[in-house]
Order: C-alpha cells, then structure tokens, then sequence
C-alpha cells in the first residue's frame, strides 16, 4: 500500500492542488508563470479589502510571476486601505499597481496603494494625489485639512477644540505612514507628505517626472513589455521578472466579496438597521404575524455584521434609537408635538453621526436620511396614532357589540323574560327583578340569551 502511494504521489498532488485552485476560485493551469489581475473599482470598503488581500494570498500560493492590482478609485476607508497594504508588503510575489484605464484616478487610499506596491505604473491621462484623511461624519464647521500656507506640523491652538486636534493627529499620522511607503520603495518622500498635508495632486506624466511612480504605460500589455526582466525586492527576497508570454488571468470577487461589498455600503447597512428595527417592533406590536419578525431579524444581523467591518459611532446609534422611541411615544401621549418633533431631530443628528470612519464614498446620503425620517415621522405619528384611536372606539358589530348596549324590558320578571334591544327581542336573564318599560343595560351575552341588569339612573316603575 505504502508502495503505491509513494508511486502515484506526483499524481493526487496535482488532484490535491486542482482542488485547492478550485476552491480558492483562480484559474488552472498557469501556476507559476501567470499575472494574477485583480481590479479595484470605487470606493475602498471592507469587502473590496477582501477581495485583494485573498487573492494576494491565492497568487502567492500560485508562486505566479506577477500580482497586478488595476485601479480606478476615489478612496475609501483607513482600516481596509492598510489591510491591503499589508498583504502587499507581505507578498511574496511582486505586486505592480497600475492606474487604468485613462481617465482613471488614485486618489486618496488609492495614492497609499500606488506607493506600497513594489512597481507603480499609471496609464496617460490619470492622476492620483488628494490624499489628506478625512472625517465622514464631519458636520458643518467641522475642521478642514490645514491649507499649504500653514507650518508643516502644525499643532492645535491651545483654546482650540479638540476637533482641531484630532484633525491634526490624523494628518500626521498619515504623512508619516505614506512617507514610510514611499521610503520603502525609494519614491518621492516629500511629494507624498505635500499630496496628505495639502491634498496635492498630478497627472501621470508630472507623476512619472516627480518619480512618484516608475513607469507610463499604454495598457496591460504595454505594462508587461516595459517590466519583463526587472527585478523587485519582495518578503521573499529579489525576484526577477520573467513576464514574457505570461498568461493574464483575471480574478473576479465571488459571491461573498460582493456580498459583503454590498451590505458594508453604509446606505445599505443603515436601510437594513432600519427595517430590521421596525420589523421586530411590528413583530411584538401584532404576535403572530410572523413575517415582520423574520426579515426584521435578517436584516438586523447582517445590518449588525455590516457595522461590525464599518467603523459605527455608537453614540449616533443611541440617539437614532432614541429618536425612533420618541416619534413612536408620540403617538401613545399627547405631548403637543414636542416627542414627535424631538424624535425626529434625535433621528436626524443620530443618523449623521453614524458613521465614524473616514474616506470619500462611505458616508449616508444625506437625502436618504431626511427622507427615512420623514417617512417614518409621518407613520409614527399620524398612522399608528389613527390606528390607536380607533381602537379605542366603541365595537359596531359583532357579537362583543351587545355588551354595554341599552334597551328595554318588555314585561315584569324576576329572573327571566324578554328585552328590546336595537328593536330586536332578546331572551334576558336578570339578577334582580325588573319591570315592563325599565330601562336596562346587557351585562353579557350566551348565545341567544343576554344577561341584564337595570340601568342605575333609571327609577322608571311599571307602565299601568
């Protein structure tokens, strides 16, 4: 048995590594001499982070030539711009970032890419730069990036607020961060901290003279032409590149990266916050109903495990959840508005603050903001305000209807006879006697026999 395990090793090897390429989601039969393509396009988010950095990790265990990172981005979030740094700086495999096609740009995030890849290429009429952090939640009169007159390090005020402060330890940490990529690669230092501190920008030929990046190059082709036998110093040591008649194999997000792409859009996350919010209130308000509470539930936990890749204030979250008590508290006591209109307020400043991170892309529309608070203003208030106003009216039908209602005797009895009741004559049982004419009240009802009783303010005797 040993014997014929060792003779067909190369063999379930190779069925071993199919399956694994399979499962990793890359193409078969070009390990070790493809050029991996992996294409960021929009905004930075967590489940583009994903999407790199695995197949960053699938290209290394590939051993391929080449991992080619294809860019077209505004930017995006702090935390998921390192994680794709970090993959790239622990390849094995060189990395070449290339800004494609023309009219594409690198800004923000993107300029922090283009800097830690070991080859950094654009295509004509590209640009990068504009790479200062910035606060998504930001209100009106929230601190700015410090303008190109300022000191190089400038320092908060000392009555400054901390806004200020924050501001400023958020652009020094980014200088320094993009200055240590740029050293690391041995490009343009200086031009990378002016592009944090001053929001700077170039196209690609100013880009290439700045030596910001290496190389100007047409497409993928015209890429691979200018780069086949350089070599780049990698986590693995020198490689020299070999990319002549290399296969370019494109790797496409699976359903997961995309899944993840869209629910981490923090319009999408805040949309399924909301319907799971109301779905389990609707669910307790009316038990039963069971659908509300299902796709209430569903959408809170992926709303929740969206948060969770997001960077969420916790403190707007309270306050969203409190303005939602308000408006919902409105219609149960009359508070002449002023729940309502707190609530809507509190639901308004708690949705703005929400989101906590920072970069372009990843902050709630403002519209969509207004007008979820609007609509749900409108149906807490006024339609469950209805709804619990007309419950409160008396019963018009049915036989729960009979209960509370007037009429009169027909006859003296003293414990059975009959009664009119809505011009209708009624068997009526009765705890006291009652006389011909007296008025009478229905206690309860037994199929067709009602009890009754005599109406306290009536003191009418016997009609002669």
């Amino acid at each position: 048995m040993d014997g014929l395990l060792t003779q067909h090793r190369p063999f379930v090897c190779r069925i071993l590594l199919t399956f694994a390429l399979l499962l990793m989601g890359l193409p078969l039969g070009h390990a070790g001499n493809a050029v991996v393509q992996l294409e960021i396009r929009g905004a930075i988010g967590p489940g583009v982070a994903d999407y790199v950095v695995r197949g960053i990790e699938q290209a290394n265990a590939q051993s391929s030539q080449l991992i080619l990172l294809r860019m077209d981005t505004p930017g995006g979030l702090d935390q998921s711009m390192r994680d794709i740094i970090r993959a790239i700086l622990n390849s094995e495999a060189p990395v070449a970032a290339f800004v494609a096609p023309s009219g594409a740009r690198a800004a923000s995030a993107g300029t922090y890419i283009l800097y830690a890849a070991h080859i950094a290429a654009m295509a004509p009429a590209t640009n990068l730069g504009a790479a200062t952090p910035v606060q998504i939640g930001g209100m009106p009169g929230a601190p700015q990036p410090p303008s190109p007159n300022k000191s190089e390090n400038p320092l908060p005020e000392k009555n400054g607020d901390s806004g200020d402060a924050m501001q400023h330890k958020m652009v020094n940490d980014a200088s320094a961060y993009i200055r240590s990529l740029a050293e690391l690669r041995g490009r343009n230092a200086d031009w990378a901290e002016q592009a944090v501190r001053e929001a700077a920008s170039l196209s690609a030929d100013q880009a290439l003279k700045e030596h910001v990046i290496d190389l100007v190059a047409d497409d993928t082709a015209d890429l691979l032409s200018q780069i086949d036998g350089r070599v780049v110093v990698t986590a693995a040591g020198q490689r020299t590149l070999h990319l002549d008649g290399a296969d370019v194999s494109d790797v496409q997000p699976d359903w997961r990266d995309r899944l993840l792409a869209v629910i981490t859009d923090p319009n999408v996350a805040y949309i399924l916050m909301l319907l799971g919010i109301y779905g389990l209130f609707f669910e307790l308000a009316n038990p039963g109903f069971v659908l509300p509470g299902v796709i209430g539930g569903i959408c809170l936990l992926l709303a929740l495990f969206a948060f969770q890749a997001l960077s969420v204030n916790f403190a707007g979250l309270a306050l969203l959840l409190l303005g939602i008590a308000f408006m919902i508290a409105e219609a149960f006591v009359p508070s002449f508005g002023a729940l309502g209109l707190g609530g809507m307020l509190a639901f308004i400043f708690g949705s703005l603050m929400l989101m906590d991170g920072s970069g372009p892309g990843h902050a709630i529309s403002l519209a969509l903001i207004l007008g979820v608070a609007l609509s749900s203003a409108i149906f807490f208030i006024l339609i469950i305000g209805m709804a619990l106003k007309a419950r409160r009216r008396p019963i018009v039908s049915g036989s729960e209807e009979m209960i509370g209602a007037s009429g009169l005797a027909t006859e003296d009895f003293s414990e059975q006879g009959n009664v009119l009741v809505h011009g209708e004559s009624w068997q009526a049982t009765s705890a006291r006697p009652l006389l011909k004419g007296q008025h009478i009240r229905v206690v309860s009802r037994d199929g067709l026999t009602l009890t009754v009783e005599a109406k306290d303010s009536d003191t009418k005797e016997a009609r002669p």
